[in-house]
């Protein structure tokens, strides 16, 4: 089922200040990094909006592989299966809903049909390593967003190290068309 009336914001902060003083008679440097950029979505499949979601906690086994279909096999928040045709956005955040701490690095793409369009052609077909804590963020709200093709290119791979079973959590906001 597509969403009928949705909206979403994906907000990514970073600031950063460094104060320096060679003395305490000194006045302090500061320098100062801010950015704070945030992509509002709306219901519907053109540019900046998603018609269906998937947002779930997730295990994947000591030196395992968690394979997601995108396109047909996933399901929303109500149960109906989801079907994507483009992503808009992808997070994935190496650490569990409760805050424990995982001990092990995930790495996303590879595997078999894979959803690559966010590679660039030529390069090694993974990202990674995410480290425990760590988050990847993707987001593109223009009106052609990352192509899944059913069959050929619908499996998204988060690979887990050795060393521990890992449980992560994903968002995935996409398009029927």
């Amino acid at each position: 089922m597509a969403v009928q009336s949705a909206s979403a914001r994906l907000r990514m902060i970073l600031r950063h200040e460094d104060i320096i003083g060679t003395g305490a008679d000194d006045w302090p440097l500061t320098a100062k990094v801010n950015v704070d950029h945030t992509v509002d979505f709306t219901a519907g499949t053109g540019a900046n909006q998603f018609d269906i979601n998937y947002m779930q906690e997730r295990t994947v086994g000591d030196g395992a592989n968690d394979d997601i279909d995108l396109a047909g096999v996933l399901s929303d928040a109500f149960g109906s299966t989801i079907t994507a045709a483009e992503i808009c956005a992808l997070v994935i955040l190496n650490e569990q809903e409760d805050g424990t701490a995982n001990t092990t690095n995930l790495t996303i793409g590879a595997g078999s049909n894979p959803f690559q369009t966010i590679f660039a052609a030529g390069t090694t077909k993974t990202i990674g390593p995410i480290r425990p804590g760590g988050a990847f963020v993707l987001c593109s709200p223009a009106a052609a967003a990352w192509a899944v093709t059913a069959g050929t290119a619908d499996i998204l791979r988060i690979a887990n190290s050795a060393g521990a079973a890992n449980t992560y959590q994903i968002a995935i906001w996409a398009r029927t068309a």
